[in-house]
């Protein structure tokens, strides 16, 4: 039977998502379920993760099914997920011992704080790349290590959770590794992930001792770590499993990077945002892992097998899909939808600034106590003022990011290539070239995502020859220009600035 398409599973924050693509990368079938978020205490986040696999199960039938595509049809799948969120599971049964700690989960802020005040941010950023900062795996399964009860993890074994783990009878990963062990029983992840636990060495590309040893995190518990593009393969689906047959799953990286890839930005200076629940700006850097000054991270774009891995500056903002959610929480809106019209029914904010710090501010600010503020309201101020000052706050973030980039790389994208549910928005889109001063081109295939996971494993298995194939199926449906004076946006940025003064350092202990 011939290989006619690739599958893709995005497993996100708030759902999963399975797409097939054609070799022309069009989507050919998609279905998506949400799954729980689970709040146990003021700043945690907790996901079941036996039910995001049972929901990947759910969405891999459906998809295939409605479209009624023969699973033996596929040439390959890649995966690709929600990045620092973190999962411990036994190795003789394959059950979580613990929910899967989230990215945004920020019960480890304390012990963040004290590793800064011992002096050891900088050793991790040298290394890692990355902030001190919770919103990594590394002290995720450290907290879980020190946290669960052993006793209530079932089998008949006894010691610690430590113990358990250097014995290799618990296994820790982020998503990727969690829907891999399910799909193919191998321990694996890739160097994308791996980059985003805060215990990896991204430059010696292995796992670095000297955090292991810190945080207590033995390494015969961690998977191993390959190409993102793996040619030799992470494993095989198991035919009497999910697909019913026996396909390669032959790619992962982490959600952005995937987004990156999907984007075609393979070449240094090529850069994009992703806005879903937070947004992410990645410029790639090439072979260069450029240490960052102005409060990016370093982590490593995506890595083709046989090859140096690409690196990239990332700039992480922690809540824009998660500032619009609000919205409707609060009952500003009923719909996400209903932004753009509210938005557009005023011609500003009437100098109203909301900053979404729910869950604190990333980069560049990277302060976990921060939290989310409005200034400037008035009895003059409607609905309208703050949804249209909610959705500048994106553009305002984006632009501190972009910022930061040009700083640290000495180069500037012409072109800001956006994806996310946000971006349907045309009024956000065009708030972002005008902020940011840039062009905005939205693609034709939203699930960009999903798209650069499809496309990196049918890469592998040589479903599409080279990057230029890829790049040929590139198709953007709109490209917005800055419209508003240059002057009048930065005053508008400036203003943004002191509004974030105010969101600083609120949260404190009682």
């Amino acid at each position: 039977m011939t290989r006619d398409y690739v599958g893709a599973i995005d497993q996100g924050t708030t759902g999963t998502r399975f797409m097939v693509f054609d070799h022309d990368g069009r989507v050919i079938a998609s279905a998506y379920r949400t799954h729980e978020q689970m709040y146990p205490e003021p700043g945690w986040v907790e996901h079941d993760p036996a039910e995001i696999w049972a929901n990947t199960e759910a969405v891999v039938a459906e998809a295939l099914a409605d479209a009624d595509i023969d699973p033996a049809r596929l040439a390959a799948v890649g995966i690709t997920n929600q990045r620092e969120t973190t999962v411990v599971w036994d190795a003789a049964t394959g059950k979580p011992i613990h929910n899967a700690i989230v990215w945004q989960d920020r019960r480890t802020t304390d012990r963040v704080e004290d590793l800064r005040a011992a002096g050891l941010a900088d050793e991790i950023r040298a290394t890692t790349g990355l902030e001190c900062d919770a919103y990594f795996s590394a002290t995720k399964v450290e907290w879980i290590l020190d946290s669960v009860d052993p006793s209530a993890v079932p089998g008949d074994r006894s010691g610690s959770l430590r113990e358990q783990a250097r014995e290799g009878d618990l296994l820790m990963g982020t998503i990727d590794s969690w829907l891999t062990y399910n799909l193919t029983g191998e321990h694996v992840t890739d160097v994308t992930n791996a980059s985003r636990t805060m215990l990896y060495d991204i430059r010696d590309l292995s796992w670095a001792d000297a955090l292991l040893a810190e945080f207590g995190v033995p390494e015969a518990m961690l998977p191993e770590v390959r190409p993102s593009v793996d040619d030799a393969l992470y494993g095989h689906t198991d035919p009497g499993g999910v697909f019913g047959a026996e396909v390669p799953v032959a790619a992962a990286l982490g959600d952005q990077q995937a987004a990156l890839f999907g984007h075609t930005c393979f070449e240094p200076g090529d850069a994009k945002t992703t806005y879903g629940t937070g947004a992410f700006s990645l410029l790639n850097t090439g072979t260069e892992a450029v240490a960052s000054e102005h409060g990016l991270l370093t982590t490593i774009a995506f890595q083709q097998s046989g090859e140096a891995p690409r690196y990239a500056l990332e700039g992480s903002i922690f809540a824009t899909g998660a500032a619009i959610e609000w919205l409707d929480d609060v009952d500003l809106i009923a719909d996400a939808a209903e932004t753009e019209a509210l938005a557009r029914s005023v011609d500003s904010t009437d100098d109203v600034y909301v900053v979404p710090a729910f869950t604190g501010l990333g980069a560049p600010h990277w302060d976990g106590r921060a939290r989310g503020t409005i200034v400037g309201l008035t009895r003059g101020t409607r609905k309208a003022h703050i949804v249209r000052a909610t959705l500048e706050a994106i553009a305002y973030q984006t632009r501190d990011v972009a910022k930061a980039m040009a700083a640290d790389a000495e180069v500037e994208p012409t072109t800001l290539r956006v994806d996310g549910g946000a971006v349907d928005n045309d009024v956000l889109c065009q708030l972002l070239a005008d902020i940011v001063r840039t062009g905005v081109a939205r693609p034709a295939v939203d699930e960009t995502t999903a798209l650069g996971a499809a496309s990196a494993a049918g890469l592998a298995v040589g479903y599409w020859d080279s990057l230029d194939d890829l790049r040929a199926n590139r198709r953007v449906d709109r490209t917005f220009r800055p419209e508003m004076v240059a002057e009048d946006a930065d005053a508008q940025y400036d203003r943004w600035g002191e509004a974030v003064e105010r969101a600083l350092d609120w949260a404190r202990e009682k």
